[in-house]
């Protein structure tokens, strides 16, 4: 594979790991949507610990996306609906486009309508599966994939409309709600990924063209929108990717290896036997932590690993391991090591093997990788805290007010900041920098990528509280090494959030009561 394409090759993946959560949720049609688009989401919010920049979160870093392809100037494509977000389904029952299924609806006779399945207390009908099918059909038709026979898809198709209503169901109990507002930002993305100027453009195109009405529709992505902040809160938290599962995802996409990775240690292990007593345990400790104290004190590291290593050639090679990439390093000490500098001293660290003193000999950054491009925004934000102290409808109506008198230009944003955020980027006037796709929280980054330069956002409720949110310009710039690092980490997290999502949906199915009905005679 050339740098060329592997750089083509990492930028669609690049796109494909940043688009928001909620867009992947709703089924925008094949030729509708690009996996070059890079309508970002997905992170955290305010600024945290950096992740070294690209997808990723307020850290200060992101999880980055590929420029958004053009789309042809053809005839506009056809809105689509909400997908279900993931559950633990094949892909042959995802949604597809409505308008398919008013076709396919039309074009046979119709079906009467009865339940299918009772999920708990709530019923799943003919109508839903028959309709959902349609789309199904209808997408996997615009992809090139041979469709199921009709009867096999309709029954993934019940089973993934199943495994919703469970998580939904569950939802509602653990008390996740989607107000208007974050409602109305998953529709301005929706019509803005259909190049549809207004939300009510799109709600006439989904009756025009999809025959459904707007209620039916709305209905549908506050599912969406609900499903996606319960993946977030159920299973997001939870996720860890280590920095050798980072390299070999690097190297499994590009074929090349990360930048900078390469490092040669040495190590004095004083080995603690098995079934050795607390009293031994410490002693031996004692003999670790005076090693290191000698070493750091200055002393030939490769005579204290003669003289006291119990590493298999008892520290005959001055205890060296070897240049080599992190990932064949013991995650402990490429862990423990990797804000080091040459020549530094580290630990003792504990293992299973005992207690390990470690030296950075050598670090040799190896191939650059290819070159990714990423949209960036210049953002201000004001944020508005809620608790005991003040609840969020407070907090909106404050929110709301300030807005007010900014555009009526009674105060400028950077003073009304100042005063008023609650977070840490006040002093300077709420502003956020340079921020690349993915670097906040999905509702907070899905209204700042619906503003145009200039716009100030309603205010818009995350975890974090009430925003109001301006956007002041967007560039595009190329990524360093590390931000595409960063960027790799956070598509390897996506990854395994899918799948851990899917396990969990799972359960939640399986502690569901479900009763499969037989059709009418």
């Amino acid at each position: 594979m050339t740098k060329t394409s592997r750089s083509f090759r990492l930028q669609r993946l690049a796109a494909r790991a940043t688009l928001p959560l909620l867009c992947a949720a709703l089924a925008i049609p094949a030729h509708a949507q690009s996996t070059d688009s890079a309508s970002s989401n997905k992170g955290k919010t305010q600024r945290a610990a950096p992740k070294a920049a690209a997808k990723p979160a307020p850290k200060r870093a992101a999880k980055p996306a590929a420029k958004a392809a053009k789309k042809p100037a053809t005839s506009k494509p056809a809105v689509t609906p909400a997908k279900p977000a993931p559950a633990a389904s094949s892909p042959a029952a995802a949604g597809a486009t409505p308008a398919a299924a008013a076709a396919t609806t039309s074009a046979a006779p119709r079906e009467a309508d009865y339940i299918v399945a009772v999920v708990n207390s709530e019923p799943v009908t003919n109508n839903e599966v028959r309709a959902r099918a349609a789309r199904a059909a209808q997408q996997l038709s615009e992809r090139g994939v041979p469709t199921p026979p009709t009867a096999d898809l309709r029954k993934e198709v019940l089973e993934r409309l199943i495994s919703e209503r469970a998580q939904l169901q569950y939802a509602r109990e653990t008390g996740i709600k989607v107000d208007d507002a974050a409602l109305e930002q998953a529709e301005l993305a929706i019509a803005r990924q259909n190049e549809l100027k207004s939300i009510d453009e799109l709600h006439r195109q989904v009756q025009q063209q999809m025959g459904i009405t707007v209620k039916d529709f709305r209905d549908d992505i506050r599912n969406q929108v609900t499903l996606a902040r319960l993946r977030e809160r159920e299973v997001e938290p939870k996720l860890k990717v280590t920095d050798s599962e980072v390299d070999a995802f690097i190297r499994e996409q590009t074929g090349v290896r990360a930048p900078g990775q390469d490092i040669n240690l040495a190590m004095i292990l004083v080995a603690v036997p098995e079934g050795a007593n607390a009293a031994e345990r410490t002693k031996l400790q004692q003999r670790a932590d005076d090693v290191a104290r000698r070493a750091k004190a200055g002393e030939d590291f490769a005579k204290l690993a003669t003289e006291f290593s119990d590493a298999n050639n008892r520290g005959r090679d001055g205890g060296v391991l070897g240049l080599r990439s992190a990932d064949k390093y013991p995650e402990l000490f490429v862990r423990a090591t990797q804000r080091s500098r040459i020549g530094d001293i580290v630990g003792p660290l504990k293992s299973d093997a005992g207690f390990h003193v470690i030296k950075v000999l050598e670090r040799k950054r190896n191939n650059d990788l290819p070159e990714v491009r990423i949209p960036q925004t210049h953002a201000h934000h004001i944020l508005l805290k809620v608790g005991a102290n003040q609840s969020e409808r407070v907090a909106r109506d404050r929110a709301a007010d300030m807005r007010r008198r900014i555009l009526a230009k009674q105060a400028d944003f950077e003073t009304v900041a100042r005063e008023n955020s609650q977070d840490e980027s006040a002093a300077e006037g709420g502003d956020l920098g340079w921020v690349s796709p993915g670097q906040f929280v999905p509702e907070f980054e899905q209204a700042m990528n619906n503003l145009d330069p200039g716009q100030i956002s309603p205010p818009i409720v995350t975890r974090f509280g009430v925003h109001l949110i301006r956007v002041d310009e967007r560039t595009e710039r190329t990524l360093s090494s590390d931000e595409q690092r960063q960027l790799a980490r956070n598509m390897l997290r996506e990854k395994k959030a899918q799948e851990s999502f899917d396990t969990w949906a799972r359960e939640v199915r399986g502690r569901a009561y479900v009763e499969y009905r037989d059709p009418p005679r």
